[in-house]
């Protein structure tokens, strides 16, 4: 009788428990869903894009810039592309997907549901962590009809894929709650996401610049992201892996910690 007693509480636990991970995993469903039923917009779009890029600076530059010894310019390029796509990506994601069910009204029917604040934000970040991914793997195979790239550091390639997408998806998340109208939307994306992303070292190394510029450079942050994912192929970088990856990180947890309690509190949501 009480080993029957056990097996039942046992098997609410696990009922609970999986209960608990039916809605946000619904909701990531529905997200990942979402984003893939048009994978020629939101994959193959950006991936011919970057391979544009790559294809473009390659041919004219290629023998004429030389960043690290030993290290043509066309691999120098690629992990730069890759990463800026990967972050451009994550936050497209999670950005559109929320100004879309603000606009449309659709959003009432996410915040009726019994999901929790972490929850909501758990299920968005992830796809757009997957979105950013998916991208930035097809980029590097299609790169590789290019040059044969090779990964020195793989766990730090994955780290700052990982935490970079982790990133501007979380500031996806932000964009979204607080922009009310897809202008609002579209200037976040014109005037934030796109001058840090090609001000960050993609196709040059800072110690290129005069020093004022090296200065102002080490105040973006999507530099970090890129300058370490790049030295996990290289193994040389123009800052220590470590210190980018703890800034990366850090900026991470603030902003996350700011969406929470934006969705905590339910601002422009609930409104």
């Amino acid at each position: 009788m009480m080993r029957l007693t056990t097996m039942n509480t046992a098997l609410k636990k696990c009922f609970t428990i999986s209960a608990a991970f039916r809605g946000p995993w619904t909701l990531l469903k529905k997200e990942l869903l979402r984003f893939w039923r048009v994978a020629f917009q939101t994959v193959a779009s950006p991936v011919i894009t970057a391979l544009l890029y790559l294809l473009i600076f390659s041919h004219v530059l290629e023998g004429h810039v030389q960043v690290y010894p030993g290290v043509p310019y066309t691999a120098f390029l690629i992990p730069g592309l890759i990463m800026m796509s990967v972050l451009q990506n994550a936050f497209a994601n999670s950005s559109s997907s929320l100004i879309q069910s603000k606009v449309m009204g659709n959003i009432v029917f996410v915040l009726l549901t019994p999901l929790t604040h972490l929850q909501f934000f758990l299920a968005f970040l992830l796809a757009a962590i997957i979105r950013g991914l998916v991208v930035g793997v097809f980029i590097y195979l299609g790169a590789m009809w290019f040059v044969d790239l090779e990964m020195v550091h793989p766990s730090l390639i994955f780290a700052f894929a990982f935490l970079g997408s982790a990133l501007l998806g979380t500031f996806g998340i932000i964009a979204g709650i607080w922009a009310d109208r897809f202008d609002q939307m579209a200037a976040f994306q014109n005037f934030i996401i796109m001058p840090l992303s090609f001000l960050s070292g993609v196709f040059y190394s800072i110690h290129s610049l005069p020093p004022i510029w090296q200065k102002v450079s080490q105040l973006n942050p999507f530099f970090y992201m890129i300058d370490g994912f790049r030295y996990g192929f290289f193994g040389k970088g123009d800052v220590c892996p470590l210190i980018s990856l703890a800034i990366v990180g850090g900026s991470f947890l603030v902003l996350a910690w700011i969406t929470l309690k934006m969705l905590k509190s339910g601002y422009k949501l609930r409104a």
